[in-house]
């Protein structure tokens, strides 16, 4: 029953739809309600509004009573993964019809002589080109008229194309003649969605951009549908309130920007996660953290710095050669940086040509879902391993909402991992989990390196449905000392929605040497983005303060890449070159060790974020270890460190109470999540319900 009292505005909903799980966190006031249910793909929105229904029956509201509704979905991601987008046309300047083919000169894979590069989200007859042409400096060379524009969209609507991306050379310094290729798709093709590319990734490289609007335009139709159809279902649920979307760069913004530009949720799931663990990382000051994300389908990490999660303005999706850098699709949008693997809960198993297992990318998400599910599914994941290891109870997984069948995992286990390589279910298992952790440890390992980062120094945070599970494996074979299960752990990325500020960064390429420092230009441009910035945040809320992040991305002269220089606001309004100098000297040299003498420095990108305050963090009084956890039971688990099972207690997370500990080997459960006590660690339960895992003495 509806409690009247309760002010409208304190109750939200975070909702993050994986590949496997659609998580539901409803918060009302101080108290929290979730549910995990498995994700509808035909209409995502139908396991939505179930989990809604759930969570609000625990907390004893109706769903109209929720006053703010933030979304995140993997829709995007998967849409492109799966090349199941709209039927998209490309228009490009004459004579770069195949730069999004071409790709650059880089090799991802240096010694593989049969290397086969990734196909192009659009193959060849689906690019069209006109004449025209801007320069390097945002000057009209070749003029584009309308009568030369006319003839080529005449083509497309006669090919029956649903949306339209439009990318042309040099536009992010001059959009005059994409935004008047615009105008002639409006007047011939009206019903068409466009998507032009000084509007969507106004950035230099135009690999980078093309694909970007490209993959914009292709999944604009499947994303506007899919979000109407979202607000239709709520609105019939009697729900009214507003609904966000996170995106990838980890703030909020407004369903209807979302719409326009969805190549901007591609990571929003992900994101959400971080947000979530850098909030945890700002309660207990710890300022170096490892993000360990692990749900249905793949895995993130991701390093996060004074409770700052690391950011970049490029990302690869849908990377097709073992998940190396260089094999997927760059979408250049602001994002926080992670490396993201395959290996989730449901990632399937195999066995090699050379008889090595080998597990993900491909998924049994939730049709047929793992073996053990019962529904159909025939190969071993992840979650069958782990349930013939003994880190799963078959009848209480997802709090009881699906019964696991262990007989189904031992024979998926056996016949297509221990009948090839002569072993038993439960040794097919442990290799299945071992090559699984490995794969995880040496992709944290490898970002760490990439960063100059030594993991040894860092606490991890481990939350998402299946990374309690694997966490205490993956610390020891990192060398983590101390990792931190936060409450609500199964649905983390839910709640970080919900601690998500509301933003959105704006910015644009112009380069500029500082031989040819231009102060008032700077200023300028920099006020323009941050202008624009505001009013897409200002869509979301009316009302708060809004803080601006300025970034400047420079280089040496004839280097290819760049690094990022943050600037205060007193340094954007007032620009000095030798203070721009002396911020990307200090920068470079902690990165790399040293400087270059003689060399002019570039600038290429400028960007400004703007976002709301972040929200105030309460510090958590950490607890001393006092007493014993009440064990529950006794289980059977099987220590990858010991090669052998052991005798593991079983504790009740909603048991332990602040200073309660239990030593390893010991499993903690809980409805969304279980988490496994390694023997060389031990569990204590902190006052605001972290379960804190630390080394043994």
């Amino acid at each position: 029953m509806t409690d009247p009292s309760r002010p409208t505005q304190a109750i939200r909903l975070g909702v993050d739809i994986g590949g496997t799980f659609t998580d539901v966190v409803l918060e009302v006031g101080a108290s929290s309600y979730s549910t995990k249910v498995l994700t509808t793909y035909a209409a995502p929105e139908n396991a939505i509004i179930d989990g809604m229904h759930q969570v609000c029956g625990k907390a004893g509201i109706t769903p109209g009573d929720i006053g703010q509704i933030i979304h995140g979905t993997t829709l995007a991601t998967n849409a492109l993964i799966e090349r199941r987008g709209a039927k998209t046309a490309l228009i490009t300047t004459e004579g770069f019809r195949d730069v999004i083919e071409m790709r650059t000169e880089s090799r991802f894979e240096q010694y593989d002589l049969n290397l086969e590069l990734p196909e192009p989200l659009l193959p060849r007859h689906m690019r069209y080109t006109v004449p025209g042409r801007i320069d390097a400096s945002g000057a009209e060379l070749v003029p584009l008229t309308k009568e030369q524009i006319a003839p080529v969209v005449e083509k497309i609507a006669a090919a029956g194309y649903d949306s339209v991306a439009v990318g042309l050379i040099h536009s992010y310094l001059n959009p005059a003649h994409e935004q008047r290729v615009r105008e002639v798709l409006a007047e011939q093709m009206p019903d068409a969605m466009v998507s032009i590319s000084s509007e969507v990734s106004p950035q230099m490289r135009e690999y980078e951009r093309f694909n970007t609007v490209v993959a914009n335009a292709y999944i604009k139709p499947l994303m506007k549908s899919y979000l109407g159809r979202l607000k239709g279902r709520l609105a019939d649920e009697g729900v009214t309130c507003n609904v966000f979307l996170m995106h990838s760069g980890g703030g909020i913004i407004s369903l209807e920007n979302a719409a326009d530009f969805p190549v901007r949720l591609v990571e929003s799931g992900p994101a959400g996660g971080a947000v979530f663990a850098a909030h945890i990382a700002a309660r207990y000051g710890l300022d170096k953290v490892l993000s360990f994300d692990m749900g249905g389908t793949t895995a993130k990490i991701c390093l996060i710095k004074n409770q700052t999660p690391k950011t970049s303005r490029v990302f690869e999706v849908a990377r097709t050669y073992r998940f190396k850098k260089g094999s997927g699709m760059p979408i250049s949008i602001p994002v926080i940086d992670m490396v993201e693997i395959g290996a989730g809960g449901g990632s399937l198993a195999h066995v090699d040509a050379m008889q090595q297992i080998r597990v993900g990318p491909e998924s049994a998400g939730s049709e047929p879902g793992p073996a053990c599910y019962g529904r159909g599914g025939e190969r071993p994941a992840v979650t069958d391993a782990d349930l013939v290891l003994g880190k799963l109870d078959p009848d209480n997984f997802a709090g009881g909402s699906i019964q696991l069948t262990r007989s189904n995992s031992e024979a998926a286990l056996q016949t297509v991992l221990g009948d090839p390589l002569a072993m038993d279910a439960q040794t097919a298992a442990f290799g299945l989990a071992e090559v699984v952790d490995e794969n995880m440890a040496n992709a944290a390992r490898v970002h760490a390196v990439e960063n100059g980062e030594d993991l040894s120094d860092y606490t991890m945070i481990a939350f998402g449905g299946a990374a309690p599970l694997h966490a205490g494996r993956l610390c020891e074979k990192l060398g983590i000392d101390r990792c931190l299960v936060p409450p609500g752990a199964g649905v983390g990325s839910a709640i970080g929605f919900l601690r998500a500020p509301f933003s959105f960064e704006a910015n644009r390429s112009i380069y500029m040497t500082l031989d040819a420092f231009d102060a008032g230009a700077i200023k300028t441009l920099l006020s323009e983005l941050q202008q624009e910035a505001t009013a897409f945040v200002r869509n979301c809320d009316a009302h708060s303060d809004i803080l601006s992040e300025f970034k400047v991305y420079m280089r040496y002269k004839g280097q290819g890449w760049e690094i990022p220089i943050t600037l205060t606001e007193a340094q954007a309004m007032a620009p000095d070159a030798a203070t721009f100098q002396r911020l990307f000297e200090a920068e470079y040299a902690k990165l790399f060790s040293r400087t270059v003498e003689g060399l002019d420095v570039e600038i290429t990108v400028w960007s400004v974020n703007a976002t709301t305050p972040p929200a105030a963090v309460d510090p958590v009084a950490e607890a001393e270890r006092r007493s014993p956890a009440t064990r529950h039971a006794t289980r059977a688990l099987y220590d990858p460190a010991q090669a052998e099972a052991v005798e593991a207690a079983v504790v009740l997370r909603d048991g332990m109470e602040a200073g309660h500990s239990v030593a390893g080997p010991a499993i903690v459960t809980e409805d969304e999540t279980t988490i496994i006590v390694p023997a060389s660690r031990t569990a204590l339960r902190q006052p605001d319900g972290c379960i804190d895992l630390r080394v043994k003495g």
